[in-house]
Parts: structure tokens; C-alpha cells; sequence
């Protein structure tokens, strides 16, 4: 299938007013997020373009090998905002529907809302919330940057921004605020479109599964 480029998406939740996330912030965090698409289209391109039976293939540095791991960065930022601002512009509450099922048989939901929060303060970049395509369990898990994502089999159906773009400006740049960011975040979470990335994962993982034994 050839490959298509990438467009910037509209979010229902630019159209709404957030608790404590601004208006301001959120644009200013599309605009990043559009950058993403507009470096993963750049980056692609090079790469498709490129003739390798010239290409160096160095792993201390060459052209090849610098736009590959660029290429990561920003294919990540683009989706790892596709979902974060995917979950936005809901009404926040307690988790519910599949979500809280299967959390509740993992470590119970008191134990992931603690937990998730303590992941919050000790990442770098994102907290994942990942669908395990092998097992089916649901694990919070902490990116440092945005391309570290060696999980294979692992679908991302909770997204956690906790670069300081995402809440310093509202909130100030400190652990305090980013505390207090993260609490806005789920006030803002839509439960239902989480549900919908669980039920996909899970979709996705049955077909796997009776693919296998067939």
C-alpha cells in the first residue's frame, strides 16, 4: 500500500472550554503537534527517496541514520498526540466501562490512581497506559522521550503529556504544577473514546488469537 502523507486532525476538544487547560495552551500544543506531521512527511520522504546502494550506513553517524531516529521522534509526536488530544474535551470522573474491568483485575483502581499519578511525577516525557496484545493486560508505562518505546506488542489506549509545553504555561513549571496539571487532565478525560482504544486493542488481539489457531 503506498504510503500517504500525514495530515493534522481536528479534535473535538479545541472546540470546548477546559477545566484549567487553556485555550492558549491548547493551540500552542497543536501547533507542536502539526510540526510533528509536517517533520514525519520530511522525514519519510528523504527516506523513500533515498538511493541506498549509495547510502553510508554508519552507526556513529551518517545522513541515513540521523533522519531514521528524527524520523521515530516525529512519527511519535504525531501519534502520540493523535491520542492524547483524542481523550480531552470529556467530562473527567471516575474510570468506567472496559477500562476500569480489566484495571480493577490488574491492580485494583485505587491502587492505578495512585500509581498512575506517581508515574506522572516520575516521567520525562509521556505516561502510556498500554493494552498488552500478548496477554491482555492493561501496565502504565513511563516514556522519557517520545521515540522510547521499545514495548512490542503493546497498544497505548491512555495518553499522559507531561512535557513541561503541556502544562507550564497554565500551571508554572514545577512539580507542584505539573501535579496539579495532571489532576486537570482527568477532569478533562473523555472515558468513552478510552474505552474505544481498549476495544479496539482487544478486537485486534481476538483476531490474532483466532488467526493463530487456524
Amino acid at each position: 500500500m503506498p504510503w500517504d502523507e500525514l495530515k493534522p486532525r481536528q479534535f473535538p476538544a479545541f472546540d470546548k472550554e477546559l477545566k484549567g487547560i487553556s485555550k492558549k495552551t491548547m493551540d500552542d500544543h497543536y501547533k507542536l503537534y502539526e510540526g510533528y506531521v509536517k517533520k514525519s512527511n520530511e522525514c519519510r520522504k528523504i527516506l523513500k527517496d533515498l538511493d541506498y546502494a549509495e547510502a553510508e550506513g554508519n552507526q556513529v553517524y551518517s545522513h541515513l541514520r540521523s533522519v531514521s531516529i528524527d524520523y521515530t521522534f516525529a512519527l511519535l509526536g504525531f501519534k502520540n498526540h493523535e491520542l492524547y488530544f483524542g481523550h480531552l474535551g470529556g467530562e473527567g470522573g471516575e474510570p468506567s466501562g472496559r477500562f476500569a474491568e480489566l484495571m480493577e483485575g490488574e491492580l485494583g483502581l485505587d491502587r492505578w490512581k495512585q500509581a498512575v499519578r506517581k508515574a506522572t511525577s516520575a516521567a520525562r516525557g509521556w505516561v502510556m497506559v498500554g493494552y498488552d496484545l500478548n496477554d491482555g493486560s492493561l501496565f502504565n508505562y513511563i516514556m522519557d522521550t517520545q521515540n522510547l518505546w521499545a514495548v512490542y506488542n503493546m497498544v497505548p489506549v491512555l495518553a499522559i503529556d507531561v512535557y513541561e509545553h503541556a502544562y507550564a504555561p497554565d500551571f508554572g513549571a514545577t512539580p507542584d504544577g505539573r501535579k496539579q496539571y495532571v489532576e486537570a487532565f482527568f477532569d478533562n478525560l473523555d472515558w468513552d473514546h478510552v474505552n474505544r482504544q481498549v476495544a479496539q486493542a482487544e478486537a485486534a488481539r481476538q483476531a490474532a488469537q483466532q488467526s493463530a489457531t487456524e
